[in-house]
């Protein structure tokens, strides 16, 4: 599909080349290829340039939503209007890319909207097939407003085994987590996207709980990654914000002139502050994935848990998927479990924590509890929530960067206090346990 640019075409960023044919005609631009350095160096590095001027290290803040042109039609330099281009955004852009081993990226306002421009660039009448556990608010999207505009999912809580069955002659995309949200299901990549790419099918994968660090789907077949930046990418609880990574130049194409005339966009201010998050994002996610490893398995070990769902564990069943796609196996920051006694029991745990927080979201340096099925996906029917996992005694933990023996520490006393001090004080002063109250951070 060729879409109309809204504005004469921008000049090449600092990192981009021109393509010549042998007649020396020009082709179309092309991201030169990003140097080979390992992740952190990348990470620090990648979108990064030397301020031409003043020789800062680090990249000014550009707030202007508009540049001069010396004549119409001719802009100073590689920008018009903040909306469509702005300094922030683009070093952020290239900078996710290199990470993402993708030539292009393009940020939006936030996870949700990278979501809606991605769906809104189907035509009405589209098929989606989805993974059944997805976050909730994906989840509202597909089923609330996808749907007004003529775009219909279908969603499987085993994908691999049916997505040849479930494929129609209108189905467009695929759409993927792994892990899973909040039951850290998994998902082989590369299966799913051969048999899509057959018929066709473009693959997105939502890759928000592992990081570009831990996991690079569109080295497994993805077409595109999504994250909600706002979680391990920025990795510190003060942007909302959202991007996507691809290859493909239709796409390209495509989803920039929707963010353009969408607009949903994020502001300098916090693609700068994203792109600050994103620097340290191979230290915080290898320090999150061996907290989330030793807390997994002190739950697993506890007398008060019934089930303990994380895929850095042996006992996880898709553990060789994860050995598989993940780097070095790791399991990543988020884990989920369900404790004895039922949801009451699930609510008393969070509220008996001293280092988690009892908080939405997620991928922050801070530690952070929540209960699921009465918070992040409340809003998805009872019965359709137990289909895929998320049980009412669900409890998800985002592991931040803390010690993980205080991390440890912290959830056995706090599941001490929800299961088994209820049991003690025979139902006398059973929400805080047999030690009373405890002050709330």
């Amino acid at each position: 599909m060729t879409v109309p640019s809204p504005h004469s075409p921008r000049p090449l960023r600092p990192n981009e080349r021109i393509l010549t044919n042998e007649d020396g005609g020009i082709t179309t631009p092309a991201r030169a290829p990003s140097p080979v350095h390992e992740f952190g160096t990348l990470a620090v590095h990648a979108g990064s340039p030397h301020d031409p001027t003043t020789g800062a290290v680090i990249e000014p803040l550009s707030l202007s939503t508009t540049f001069a042109q010396t004549a119409v039609g001719k802009p100073i330099g590689l920008y018009e209007y903040s909306r469509s281009a702005n300094p922030n955004r683009d070093n952020f852009e290239d900078a996710v890319a290199a990470l993402e081993h993708a030539r292009y990226a393009l940020a939006f306002a936030s996870g949700s909207a990278t979501t809606a421009t991605i769906l809104q660039s189907l035509a009405a009448g589209s098929h989606v097939i989805s993974v059944s556990d997805v976050y909730g608010g994906t989840h509202r999207y597909f089923t609330k407003v996808a749907l007004a505009h003529g775009v219909e999912v279908t969603f499987s809580p085993s994908i691999e085994l049916d997505v040849e069955e479930l494929i129609r002659e209108q189905t467009k995309l695929i759409w993927i987590e792994s892990p899973s949200n909040p039951t850290l299901s998994l998902v082989d990549i590369r299966n799913v996207a051969t048999v899509a790419h057959r018929h066709g099918i473009l693959v997105v994968v939502d890759n928000t709980f592992l990081s570009p660090y831990v996991q690079n789907p569109l080295d497994h077949g993805a077409d595109i990654v999504v994250h909600s930046v706002t979680k391990y990418i920025n990795g510190h609880s003060d942007v909302v914000m959202g991007v996507a990574a691809f290859n493909s130049d239709e796409l390209k194409e495509r989803l920039t002139f929707l963010q353009n005339a969408i607009g949903a966009v994020p502001s300098p201010f916090d693609c700068w502050l994203a792109h600050r998050g994103l620097k340290t994002l191979h230290l915080r996610a290898r320090e999150a994935s061996k907290n989330a490893l030793a807390v997994a398995k002190a739950l697993e070990a506890s007398p008060n848990v019934i089930a303990v769902n994380y895929p850095g564990l042996d006992s996880h069943k898709q553990r060789a998927i994860a050995i598989k796609q993940h780097r070095d196996g790791l399991g990543g920051g988020m884990l989920s479990f369900r404790l004895k006694g039922g949801h009451a029991a699930a609510e008393r745990f969070c509220q008996q924590t001293r280092i988690f927080t009892l908080a939405e979201s997620l991928g922050g340096v801070e530690s952070l509890c929540e209960v699921p099925s009465a918070m992040t996906h409340a809003g998805i029917p009872k019965e359709q929530r137990e289909a895929i996992g998320v049980y009412d005694d669900l409890v998800r933990l985002s592991c931040g960067v803390e010690d993980a023996d205080d991390l440890r520490k912290d959830v056995l006393q706090a599941l001490e206090k929800a299961v088994v001090g209820p049991k003690i004080s025979n139902g006398v002063n059973g929400v805080n346990g047999v030690d009373g109250p405890l002050p709330r951070r």
